[in-house]
């Protein structure tokens, strides 16, 4: 299983990487980054396959995903 790691300080929840992950393993958070936005987090009750398709569609590069 791969591990999705978001720098939550990037992050301004734009929500593409919610709408790339063909295995809905992002959604968006109940907390806020410095920033104010309720930056995305991991749902840990689905498993992540590593496409790294959310990494590739954050503007933000705010995404990493480790195999």
């Amino acid at each position: 299983m791969a591990k999705v790691d978001i720098n939550s300080n990037y992050c301004k929840a734009c929500k593409l990487c919610v709408i790339a992950c063909p295995k809905d393993v992002l959604r968006i958070g109940s907390k806020s980054n410095s920033m104010g936005y309720q930056y995305i987090e991991v749902d840990e009750s689905k498993q992540c396959i590593g496409c790294k398709m959310c990494a590739v569609t954050c503007p933000e590069a705010a995404i990493e995903v480790f195999k």
